[in-house]
């Protein structure tokens, strides 16, 4: 526990030094990074499934997918071209690994091969870089990083909430067949203490934040922020367990692997970008 404490602590002294100095650039360099380390974990355990993805250009693409809208939309006026160009990426990706599956894969796992490349892209970088897409949004008031952060703040105090709520008074095991540790009186926890972090932030950041993100508001999108990121993990925690691995990686001293770190914004991000469409 200690080591997770002061892991998280490190981590977010360094997201938040790093937006300090660099804003926006800062948070688009970091996503990026965290999704293609993700995607690589994520390939890793496809491979203990008898899968063989296509690592390396899941990985580029992954890159080009997380950060290439934000710097085309930085330096070219194509909104058209920036919001279909991840689409048009996971459009590509398929189109590359169905050509290239025929000559460098035996018929044994070819399937295998394209199912484990695209739900890769899919699932990660795809849904990861609509938390880039919150940040490019059109708004009359408020700093679309800001948003960002809250949207983080929510769904990893989520994950502290449920963690304390649990080990103080979890009885009733929620899915034991898949994370034995979770208990519904945690996932309790975690929806009102991301709530109240939701409505505590939208109060103190009321001038960062879009005007009509007030703090009730603010509490009401962060509850289910918060469904979605207990059912996000979730998912994390059954891949694993599929691939019969404890941690997906041993990057951070505490926490395990990047899918460690970005495993509640999967699921998160795309649901807070299209409630954010119709916040002003």
């Amino acid at each position: 526990m200690a080591s997770r404490i002061l892991s998280t602590v490190f981590l977010w002294g360094v997201i938040l030094g790093s937006l300090w100095l660099f804003g926006a650039h800062a948070a688009v360099a970091l996503l990026t990074v965290l999704s293609a380390l993700t995607l690589h974990e994520f390939y890793g355990l496809t491979r203990h499934l008898g899968a063989r993805p296509f690592t390396w250009m899941g990985i580029c693409t992954s890159v080009l997918m997380t950060a290439a809208p934000y710097y085309l939309a930085f330096y070219a006026d194509e909104p058209y071209i920036v919001h279909q160009l991840p689409t048009g990426l996971l459009v590509a990706a398929m189109l590359v690994t169905c050509f290239r599956v025929l000559g460098e894969r035996d018929p044994s796992n070819r399937i295998e091969t394209i199912a484990a490349t695209m739900l890769g892209l899919f699932y990660i970088p795809f849904l990861l870089q609509f938390m880039v897409a919150i940040l490019m949004r059109e708004s009359d008031s408020g700093d679309n990083l800001a948003l960002c952060l809250w949207v983080v703040a929510v769904s990893k105090f989520c994950d502290v909430g449920a963690l304390l709520t649990g080990l103080a008074v979890g009885r009733h095991k929620m899915a034991p067949q898949i994370s034995p540790k979770k208990t519904w009186e945690g996932a309790a926890g975690g929806v009102l203490v991301s709530a109240g972090v939701g409505a505590g932030i939208a109060f103190l950041a009321s001038g960062r934040l879009p005007e009509a993100l007030t703090p009730a508001l603010a509490a009401a999108i962060a509850v289910p922020l918060a469904i979605v990121t207990i059912v996000s993990d979730l998912i994390e925690s059954a891949i694993k367990r599929r691939a019969d691995q404890k941690d997906t990686g041993k990057l951070i001293p505490g926490i395990g692997g990047a899918f460690d770190l970005t495993d509640s914004l999967l699921l998160t991000a795309p649901v807070a970008y299209f409630i954010f469409i119709f916040l002003p």
